[in-house]
């Protein structure tokens, strides 16, 4: 269902199947992801920039870094809704933030995202300003999106965590590593007592390269400070393809008592 508030942010309604829950009875990080990148895809969809509509002109939408915050994450079998809508939109990007709503309509996160089209011929970046005469700019909206901006992340000293080769389920229709498992192989690289005790506070993704079915992915790990995590993805040992972040709710604490500490 699409919200009509000036016909800039789009909200889309959802049930928590179990079987898209973890250990914990919460709805997974990956699953949340694919359904904050169906929620651009239909609020794109709906006012005439959406994937079906550009491959017409051999073009399309990649994502370029995705921030997502969760302070409650949804249960099985709660209802919850996603709200999107375009923050800002470049010459070579455009910034769009979702809002996580629980059955109340009361927010329990957020994400923040970057999107970059290409020309699927060329595969190179086209002009946002010129797709349909640039009607994309009307749907900017000042809606707040209280979390931070995906910021740079860069690994210096870490350790590998972990391999993966590329196989068959991690193929989507683009021919390359689905953005989401990318995601589901991250979190894999932690001890499940973690994530069932402490939970993600925040999770970072920054999209450098496409891999491709058959690549080697090499997972390095980087402890930041306790809790926070930096991890690079090379493929076939040579190219960084992905950059992730992980906050574990464990992080909070520290951080409040290091400003305790300063004060």
């Amino acid at each position: 269902m699409m919200s009509n508030e000036g016909n800039k942010v789009g909200t889309y309604e959802f049930v928590v199947e179990p079987f898209h829950t973890d250990l914990t009875g919460q709805l997974t990080m990956g699953v949340l992801g694919n359904h904050l990148l169906n929620c651009a895809g239909f609020h794109a969809e709906d006012r005439g920039f959406g994937m079906a509509s550009l491959h017409e002109h051999h073009y399309t939408w990649v994502l370029s870094r995705l921030a997502v915050e969760v302070f409650e994450q949804p249960k099985a079998y709660e209802r919850f809704s996603i709200q999107t809508w375009v923050e800002n939109v470049y010459r070579l990007f455009t910034d769009r933030d979702f809002a996580v709503l629980n059955a109340e309509g009361r927010p329990v996160g957020y994400a923040r995202s970057i999107w970059a089209m290409i020309d699927l011929d060329t595969r190179k970046p086209a002009d946002l300003l010129t797709l349909h005469g640039g009607s994309i700019t009307d749907y900017i909206c000042g809606k707040e999106c209280p979390i931070e901006k995906p910021g740079r992340i860069k690994v210096t000293n870490g350790e590998v965590a972990g391999e993966h080769q590329v196989r068959y389920s991690d193929i989507d229709i683009n021919g390359h590593v689905n953005s989401i498992k990318y995601i589901e192989h991250i979190l894999d690289l932690f001890p499940m007592e973690l994530l069932r005790d402490q939970g993600i506070r925040r999770f970072e993704m920054a999209y450098v390269a496409e891999s491709y079915y058959g690549d080697m992915l090499t997972f390095t790990r980087e402890e930041i400070r306790p809790g926070e995590y930096d991890i690079e993805v090379k493929k076939n040992h040579a190219e960084v393809v992905v950059r992730s972040k992980v906050l574990f709710n464990a992080s909070a604490s520290v951080e409040e008592a290091g400003d305790k500490k300063e004060e």
